[in-house]
């Protein structure tokens, strides 16, 4: 057990029910032992699916589960290198739809990457891929390296010893992942179990591409949030029999005095309207700093953590007036301006080059900063939330919508490539998977929803979107009463980001 972990009487239950699953599958976590597998085949995983709100614990079970599986014997499957080879052990994996949830597991020391990162897996250049198994297998005997001599390669196994990380290695010999990594293919085996998380925002292709992977898919999401724009209403587990789904119900102690979530669960009173919702958060904010309301958008915040809005027209709004207050020119991005990440734009037979972008980080609904033109035309230099390692470089096509125009103006212009819009805003349902320090939410646009009277699921539309957008908040939750903007105090750029700010960008 995860030291100090304390499990209430639903997540007990839960563990129990999952770990009665893994002994159907030959890992028995009291026995801390797993059974030899078979040649696994692709098929139809079982899945299980773990449902909570927030704060009932769906994360701590997910890390006690992942630190049991891997003291039963299971190799963790990572974003960190892997050798090629065909495993005969037991694996699991814990993923997640976007880098930066997964990036809020490993800051937890759970081994997490994304979904991508685990259906796609690279291709290593012969000369690295020799030093990385020397490194990642003890007995294996030194390898004779035309690039690295032997002090380059003592410290390369110093560095894995203290970080036990392939890249971290080779990077403290001046090896970056563009060096190591030539491309991606999808994974050709059979993985054993996958922890999933925010699965909620799973698709059906998603969902399909993981049951065919697996052998035992255990599912934890919140089905409060809202479903993927695709999926009309409906989220990937809710197919799922009653049999199948563990219910958390409990909210933990070390959430009862956080006055965001406290907001949160009140949207489950039904009989609570907007209005009243609106008085319970002055409320909130008159008894604690870490709920505010105020009558203007903050626009330094904007450059780190979008205003959360439900309409399109307002997020496009918000963005103008974010540009416009930093005196921000029109026909072109400056460094430090916020971006998120709009699909990849590759005709089919650029695949590879697809799955490299996506392994990378640059997944629909990335957060990126802009950190300035590359070295050829069409290509950005990029920082991308959650991604390890987070600078890139990437040929983009970036749109910027604005209120006066119909067809968005084209700020950068790769023939192919990621697809960007502006990031000083973004809509809720863009939101799921991703939390900031400081939120802002617009409350005027939650407000047209309630009085739209539309419905998702059978549950009011407002109700889910304010869920969604105060869970977003990991520290401080800003409440947003009108349509105005503060003036920036400080000058947009993104030195914030890069540590050393003289130092220089890929």
């Amino acid at each position: 057990m995860m030291a100090g972990a304390i499990f209430s009487a639903d997540q007990t239950a839960a563990l129990d029910a999952l770990r009665d699953r893994l002994r159907a599958h030959g890992v028995d976590l009291d026995a801390g032992t797993a059974a030899p597998r078979d040649e696994p085949e692709e098929g139809d995983a079982e899945t299980i699916a773990v449902l909570g709100r927030a704060g009932s614990g769906k994360t701590v079970l997910l890390a006690h589960l992942a630190e049991r599986l891997q003291r039963a014997g299971l190799e963790a499957i990572t974003q960190d290198y892997e050798p090629r080879r065909r495993r005969r052990g037991r694996t699991f994996a814990v993923l997640a739809p976007t880098n930066k949830a997964a990036s809020v597991l490993r800051a937890r020391g759970v081994p997490a990457t994304t979904v991508h990162r685990v259906l796609y897996v690279p291709v290593y250049d012969p000369e690295f891929d020799k030093v990385a198994k020397w490194l990642a297998e003890p007995d294996r005997p030194p390898p004779q390296s035309e690039r690295f001599d032997a002090e380059a390669l003592a410290r390369a196994k110093a560095a894995y010893a203290e970080h036990g990380s392939v890249p971290a290695a080779l990077a403290a010999i001046g090896v970056r992942g563009a060096d190591f990594i030539t491309g991606w293919t999808r994974r050709d085996e059979a993985l054993d179990v996958g922890l999933i998380d925010e699965a909620s925002m799973l698709d059906d292709r998603l969902f399909g591409d993981l049951r065919a992977l697996f052998g035992a898919l255990f599912l934890f999401g919140d089905p409060a949030q809202l479903a993927p724009v695709n999926q009309a209403g409906a989220m990937a587990f809710d197919a799922l029999p009653d049999g199948r789904k563990l219910a958390l119900s409990r909210i933990h102690r070390q959430a009862a005095d956080n006055p965001i979530l406290d907001l949160a669960h009140a949207l489950a009173d039904p009989a609570l309207d907007f209005r009243g919702f609106e008085a319970l958060v002055a409320e909130a904010a008159r008894r604690d700093g870490r709920v505010q309301v105020a009558e203007r958008v903050d626009a330094d915040l904007m450059a780190r953590a979008p205003v959360l809005c439900w309409r399109n027209a307002t997020r496009v709004r918000l963005i103008a007036g974010f540009r416009a207050a930093h005196g921000l020119p029109p026909d072109r991005l400056v460094p430090g301006e916020p971006l998120i990440c709009d699909g990849i734009e590759l005709p089919a037979r650029h695949r590879k080059k697809r799955i490299d972008l996506e392994a990378r980080g640059l997944v629909k609904g990335a957060q990126v900063v802009y950190l300035g033109e590359g070295r050829r035309g069409g290509f950005a230099r990029l920082f991308v939330e959650g991604a390890t390692p987070p600078r890139v470089s990437a040929a983009v096509i970036v749109k910027l919508e604005t209120p006066e125009a119909e067809e968005p103006l084209i700020l950068s212009a790769a023939r192919m490539g990621a697809a960007f819009v502006h990031g000083a805003a973004c809509t809720i349902h863009k939101a799921q998977g991703s939390q900031w320090p400081d939120v802002q939410v617009f409350a005027p646009d939650l407000y047209a929803a309630a009085q739209s009277g539309r419905r998702e699921a059978g549950l009011e539309l407002w109700r889910r979107l304010a869920y969604v957008a105060v869970t977003r908040a990991e520290t401080r939750l800003r409440w947003v009463t009108r349509w105005r903007l503060s003036r920036p105090a400080e000058p947009l750029g993104p030195r914030d980001l890069l540590g050393d700010p003289t130092a220089e960008t890929p």
